[in-house]
């Protein structure tokens, strides 16, 4: 496959990404990855390229690209629990940043740079989102769901909050398909917001999984951080590779 580095235009400036081809004659369905807050890295390329490697091109955008190009922040002590609280302290206003109109816009932009690669396929793509990563997914498709046929979200947070503008309140919008995979020990995303979620989606007719990987922590895809879970992990990809498949019937 072939990993590259690339500039995506925005209304607000120009993100940096990371885009993976795969292998053979396109074109290919296209997926973009929503990164975490701890943002682009040599973890969110492997997962890139794991996607890719199934046959889809993959964007993963610095989400962060208002405050600079990657690396945005020192990632060395990544690996030391300690050192968490440190990071998210410099990282909790880029995340804040994010609002619902700025992700919707930035989404616009994205799917625009996809739809201008000449070997991807015609028609809607797909998202998939870790942690913060997760919960900008989730609007994303519910500020386009006429481009965006489905949308999984691991390990996300906050997708219900008692905001007027909290994720789990527009997902009346959603035409295509979700996918959650929920931590059970996640402090950010409670058995009962859990349940709230389901509700909402029930309520709006949304096809949909919502399930709980039982002992796994926030972030427990993310390979670099000591909530790293092989488990849960492996269960992520063939919950994400189903819905994919099925999503573009490969």
């Amino acid at each position: 496959m072939q990993t590259t580095s690339v500039d995506v235009p925005t209304g607000d400036g120009v993100a940096d990404a990371c885009l993976v081809r795969p292998d053979g004659a396109g074109p290919f369905p296209a997926v973009l990855v929503f990164m975490d807050a701890f943002g682009l890295r040599p973890r969110l390329t492997e997962m890139a390229e794991t996607i890719a490697a199934r046959g889809y091109l993959v964007l993963v955008p610095n989400l962060f690209y208002r405050s600079g190009r990657t690396p945005l922040v020192d990632l060395s002590g990544l690996g030391d629990e300690t050192q968490r609280g440190a990071l998210f302290q410099t990282l909790s206003p880029m995340i804040a940043a994010l609002t619902p109109d700025t992700v919707a816009r930035d989404t616009g932009a994205y799917l625009d740079f996809l739809a201008g690669q000449p070997d991807v396929a015609a028609g809607p793509v797909a998202v998939t989102g870790y942690c913060m990563g997760g919960t900008n997914a989730l609007r994303a498709i519910e500020a386009h769901p006429d481009r965006i046929a489905a949308a999984a979200a691991f390990h996300a947070g906050r997708v219900v909050t008692d905001a007027p503008d909290s994720p789990h309140r527009g997902v009346g919008a959603v035409t295509g398909e979700l996918y959650f995979g929920h931590a059970d020990q996640d402090p950010s995303m409670t058995a009962e917001q859990i349940a709230t979620l389901e509700r909402s989606l029930d309520a709006a007719g949304v096809t949909y999984r919502s399930e709980v990987y039982a002992g796994a922590r926030h972030g427990y895809t993310q390979s670099d951080t000591p909530m790293y879970d092989a488990r849960a992990t492996e269960r992520h990809w063939a919950a994400l590779f189903d819905l994919l498949d099925r999503t573009f019937r490969r």
